[in-house]
């Protein structure tokens, strides 16, 4: 991406009506940001689901000069930026609908072909949830594994000093823009994490601090991870939020279960509770369940499919629709196949139990 076209891409991130999403289906049918900002209105007001409301305050002239000041300020500070159909992007993000169509970066970051969850929690983390969390990095790290979490107080900055620790890359997903550190105590690793990963972030440099921008941030963390892990929650917390997010995504979530009567384990407790997470009682368990490989291991013989397996006329329905997409979501080899979700993971289950199919990362499944 040039510096025009980034111009062009601030400028439209600055519109106050246009999220992310719309920014998309903009972009989309025009082709590029400054497509966007310099096509006729009556031919924007032509595309699906874009109303006058939408598009009223897309053309003021203040967007490109808002634009022009923050490009100043990302050019002196040597602030990387990545744009949504760039190939730098990061992969699982791109996959979210209402990822950012920008996004800023500090340190050196690479997500490339790794392993990368996300581990969230309370912000008054407990000592058990401190000595789990710890645990949890410490045995995952010889998958070296990207830890990701929000830099915030309690669960986010113990996993991430214990991913320092270890020498693992850590991500730190900011609710403000790369000109300020919050919360200020934690200005002190911010060199370490930047050597070991570094901090990405959609918000401005003049973005006002606010409490829901920390919402918002919790689609990112989500969004780069192929897990998220919760370690400790109360009934209501931002892990939560983070938590159903990752489940919109169709990602794993993780929950360490704790006593009924802990406040801290009620948010956690729940979400095992209602089927929204995997219970963790043990760190080893995340990498089997996401079936991760250590380079040193050797790779298990390919099985054998069996020869004249007897199958249903479900199973048959599901094996034909397989066999033509390779590996599916649940939820579409369910509406695909015309069959109820909760029968499809039955009908899967028996076809595992015969050989015939193998679950894999993401509630998806492939033919042996």
């Amino acid at each position: 991406m040039t510096e025009q076209e980034l111009l062009y891409t601030l400028a439209l991130q600055h519109v106050p009506n246009i999220g992310d999403i719309t920014a998309k289906k903009l972009i989309g049918h025009c082709g590029s940001p400054q497509a966007v900002l310099t096509e006729k209105k009556h031919r924007l007001l032509k595309i699906d689901g874009i109303g006058t409301s939408t598009i009223r305050d897309l053309f003021g002239t203040h967007h490109l000069k808002a634009a022009e000041a923050e490009l100043k300020y990302i050019k002196a500070n040597n602030i990387a930026w990545l744009y949504f159909m760039d190939a730098n992007y990061p992969e699982r993000l791109k996959h979210c609908i209402d990822g950012p169509i920008l996004m800023f970066q500090r340190g050196c970051i690479n997500i490339k072909n790794q392993p990368v969850i996300s581990v969230v929690g309370a912000r008054k983390i407990t000592v058990s949830g401190i000595a789990f969390c710890e645990k949890l990095i410490e045995k995952l790290a010889v998958y070296n594994p990207i830890i990701v979490s929000g830099f915030a107080y309690g669960t986010d900055i113990t996993a991430q000093k214990a991913a320092l620790k270890y020498n693992l890359q850590t991500i730190g997903c900011l609710a403000h823009g790369l000109n300020q550190v919050y919360p200020k105590p934690h200005e002190k690793y911010v060199p370490d994490v930047e050597k070991h990963g570094g901090f990405f972030t959609d918000f401005w440099s003049t973005d006002v601090f606010d409490r829901n921008n920390f919402l918002k941030r919790n689609r990112i963390i989500a969004g780069l991870s192929e897990a998220t892990v919760v370690i400790e929650s109360a009934a209501k917390g931002g892990s939560l939020v983070t938590a159903d997010i990752a489940n919109s995504y169709n990602r794993d979530v993780f929950a360490v279960p704790g006593r009924v009567t802990d406040k801290m384990s009620e948010g956690c407790n729940n979400l095992i509770k209602f089927q929204k997470a995997h219970l963790l009682s043990n760190p080893l368990d995340l990498p089997i369940m996401l079936n991760w490989k250590l380079e040193t291991e050797s790779v298990p013989p390919p099985i054998q499919k069996q020869l004249f397996v007897e199958l249903d006329e479900d199973e048959k329905k599901v094996f034909n629709y397989l066999k033509q997409h390779n590996k599916q979501l649940l939820d579409a080899i369910a509406l695909e196949c015309q069959i109820p979700t909760y029968k499809t993971a039955s009908i899967l289950l028996n076809m595992e139990l015969k050989g015939v199919v193998r679950p894999l990362p993401g509630k998806q499944f492939e033919l042996i």
